[in-house]
This record gives C-alpha cells, sequence and structure tokens, in this order.
C-alpha cells in the first residue's frame, strides 16, 4: 500500500501481506528476480537460495552462453518445482542487453523485484603486467552491471500488477525492489589480489553508495555483499595464470589452512552458499530499513587485519 506526504510524494507502505518476510509460503514468495553471473559457483547457490524462500521467477544469466544451464535446472527444479528457471544468455557489460531484459521480465511476469549482479574478474595479479585494457575490463566486469541495474532496473520494480497465473504467484501491490550488488573486501581496502580489482571492486561499491539517493522516493534498495575467502572450488592444479585471473574472487587454496585459521575469524573460507545467504536477507523483506550499506561476508578477516592474499 502508500500514502501520499505533505510534499504530494507517494511513500512505500510495505506492511502490505505480500511483502512480509515471515510469510508461510516463503519470504520471497512470488517475487521475479534477476541473477547475473548465475554459471557461476556463487551465481548458482543465489538462485538456488532465491528459489528455495518462493520466488517465482528468477532469470539465470550468464555473458557465457556457451555454458551449460542442464546442471542448474535440474538441481533447483527439482526441490523448487513452482519456481520457473529461466537460462538467459547476457552480455552483462551491455546497456542494449540490460534493456531487452528488463523488456523481456515485464512482457512476461509485469513485475520485478530483485536484481542480482554477481559479477567479477580479477585480472593480472600486479601493476606490472596491469594495461590500461586490463584496467577497463576489470571496470566494466565489476562495475558497469551494478551501474546499468541502478540506471534501469528501479523503473521497472514500480511497477505493480494484479496476481498472475502462473505458480508462485503474488499480486504485487506496492512499489518493491532490491538491488544486491556482489562484489568484494576489495572494495573496503587495499592488498587484494591487485590494484585493478581493488580499483573496480571500490567502484561497485561507489555505484551503491550513490545509488541512495538516486533512488529516494522510489522504494527501491540497493546494498552490496563485500566478500572475503570464498572457497569456488578451483583447483590451481587443474588452472593456469589465464583462469585464475578470470574468475571472481582469488581461489582460497592460495591461503593455506594454517594461514586462514590465523588470519579468519572463522578459521576457514566461506562457501557460496553463505554469500548466497546473504543475498536471500537483502532481497526480502527483513532487510526494508538497510540500503547503501556493504554487508561483509569474510568471516571476520576484515576486523582483525586486512584480507591479503600472498603470490
Amino acid at each position: 500500500m502508500a500514502e501520499t506526504n505533505e510534499n504530494g510524494k507517494t511513500q512505500t507502505q510495505l506492511d502490505s501481506e505480500h511483502f512480509s518476510p515471515y510469510r508461510p509460503d516463503g519470504k520471497l514468495y512470488g517475487f521475479v528476480c534477476v541473477v547475473t553471473g548465475a554459471t557461476q559457483p556463487v551465481g548458482k547457490a543465489i538462485v538456488a537460495e532465491l528459489a528455495a524462500h518462493g520466488a517465482a521467477c528468477i532469470y539465470a544469466c550468464s555473458s557465457l552462453p556457451d555454458e551449460p544451464y542442464a546442471t542448474l535446472f535440474s538441481s533447483v527444479t527439482a526441490q523448487h518445482p513452482n519456481t520457473k528457471i529461466i537460462g538467459y544468455p547476457y552480455k552483462i557489460t551491455s546497456e542494449e542487453d540490460t534493456l531487452s531484459l528488463i523488456d523481456d521480465v515485464l512482457n512476461s511476469w509485469g513485475r520485478l523485484d530483485v536484481w542480482t549482479s554477481s559479477t567479477g574478474l580479477l585480472g593480472p595479479a600486479s601493476i606490472t603486467t596491469t594495461g590500461p585494457r586490463d584496467l577497463l575490463n576489470a571496470f566494466e566486469t565489476n562495475a558497469m552491471p551494478a551501474f546499468f541495474a541502478l540506471k534501469y532496473a528501479p523503473a521497472a520494480m514500480q511497477k505493480t500488477t494484479p496476481k498472475g497465473n502462473y505458480p508462485n504467484a503474488a499480486p504485487k501491490d506496492a512499489p518493491y525492489g532490491s538491488i544486491i550488488v556482489v562484489t568484494s573486501v576489495a572494495g573496503l581496502y587495499g592488498g587484494c589480489w591487485s590494484p585493478a580489482f581493488t580499483m573496480a571492486s571500490h567502484a561497485a561499491l561507489g555505484v551503491v553508495r550513490s545509488g541512495v539517493l538516486v533512488l529516494k522516493g522510489t522504494g527501491v534498495r540497493i546494498n552490496a555483499i563485500a566478500a572475503g575467502q570464498i572457497d569456488v572450488g578451483v583447483d590451481l592444479k587443474g588452472s593456469g595464470m589465464k583462469e585464475m585471473q578470470g574468475g571472481q574472487f582469488p581461489p582460497a587454496s592460495l591461503q593455506a589452512a594454517e594461514t586462514q585459521k590465523r588470519t579468519i575469524g572463522l578459521e576457514r573460507a566461506g562457501k557460496p552458499e553463505e554469500v548466497a545467504r546473504a543475498v536471500g536477507f537483502l532481497a526480502s523483506g527483513f532487510s526494508s530499513y538497510i540500503t547503501g550499506s556493504e554487508l561483509r561476508v569474510d568471516g571476520g578477516a576484515g576486523v582483525m587485519n586486512p584480507l591479503t592474499v600472498p603470490l
């Protein structure tokens, strides 16, 4: 529901039953979501998390159209058959692709509720091997998708709609949206992997912070998850430097178990599922008064000492 304040602006009131995080059928029941990087370990976990909480539809977006969606479809739909997973090849750095995706979402479902930008590119490990193109690639991959989400998703998120005739359908009777930028603790301090990665991660957080003013009065929130050492299953024995540089996070195996125990409060690397649970919180009404924030998912490493990855 909504009410008008003294300045004539509409204020969203999220006391609607359709946005209650305590719904017995799931805190995201009826939501239509977009997840970029959905075929990567963290993205896959996010898709599964949103489906577990009753999302009606999840656009599983990937900039690598040749990557298989079969495993993602079978594992998620087997457990949550009423959540429709749509594999969507999508170039995350393309403004046109972003607009086409939003048009597709609105034409098919009439609403958009959650946009998770889960992207990342480590790039070269040192300044001496970093050229201008490497820096541009880092900014394009780590910050540009968040910028496009902030620029274009809110207008779609403000649209209301009656209840549809698809599984897990619910009406949307008030403007609501949550944009979640999954980035790295490299955006909070220096010394994590490389200069280009650190600069681009700071830029991603800049999108989130500037987004608070941009989104005033829309009913849409924007927040970041600053992930620390996450074990995404990369085995350094089976990959070279080039493959490692293309990852979203530094491989957890770069830090020995003894190092993790010494530098991380919880004494271990995190799991993709633990990042996804934080996404589920920020997507739902449980975080209704949180916007412009960085939620650290780093096991406490950042408050003990800056997380550095030995090369």
